[in-house]
């Protein structure tokens, strides 16, 4: 097996493990059946962000089936990087998991809500405000090293830009609903990686 074959063996067998580990905490999250309104993300990031995500997961997936239907947009990347790239992924899926076991049935895919939701501030949350943001950061630019792909790293990098745009209509929301709790939590926390104590 060439080195190429075995980095596509490793993404693949790394996507089957924690794609069943998001799906459960997804469906878990879901069993309340509480409908959230998704237009308070605004008109933007409802036209732009999902479709930019499908378009990413689709060339992922095409990579993943058979490199050689991407290679029209392969780009040269050492092999040292795309091994970093390995490496890169699996700490990014790491604080996946972790962030999915901390929010519990608190996550959503939107920027609302949920009636009963609560303020949580253990696992990452006791150092980051958005780490389901900061594992997507490892993730897609992890898979941009891996595959050597200019789409999936344009696209990838369009799908971060809005999520990151994104967190301040969450901010907004969380601070409406938690009040002073949530501004000293912001005061203490980093929004994607730790603040340096001063």
């Amino acid at each position: 097996m060439n080195a190429d074959s075995a980095i596509r063996t490793l993404l693949v067998a790394a996507m089957l493990v924690v794609l069943p580990i998001g799906i459960y905490h997804r469906l878990k999250s879901q069993s309340t059946g509480e409908k959230l309104d998704r237009r308070q993300e605004g008109l933007f990031v409802l036209a732009t962000l999902r479709p930019l995500g499908a378009a990413f997961w689709f060339g992922v997936l095409a990579w993943m089936i058979n490199p050689a239907l991407m290679a029209w947009s392969s780009m040269p990347v050492p092999l040292a990087l795309r091994l970093l790239g390995v490496g890169w992924f699996f700490a990014g899926c790491a604080l996946l998991v972790w962030t999915f076991r901390s929010l519990g049935k608190n996550l959503t895919d939107t920027v609302v809500t949920r009636k009963h939701h609560t303020l949580v501030m253990d696992g990452p949350y006791r150092w980051i405000r958005h780490p389901l943001y900061s594992s997507a950061v490892l993730v897609v630019s992890a898979i941009c090293l891996i595959t050597a792909n200019w789409f999936l790293l344009a696209t990838g990098v369009a799908v971060l830009s809005v999520l990151i745009m994104r967190t301040r209509t969450e901010e907004r929301n969380l601070v409406a609903r938690f009040g002073e709790s949530y501004q000293n939590y912001m005061t203490r926390t980093g929004r994607f990686v730790p603040k340096i104590a001063r």
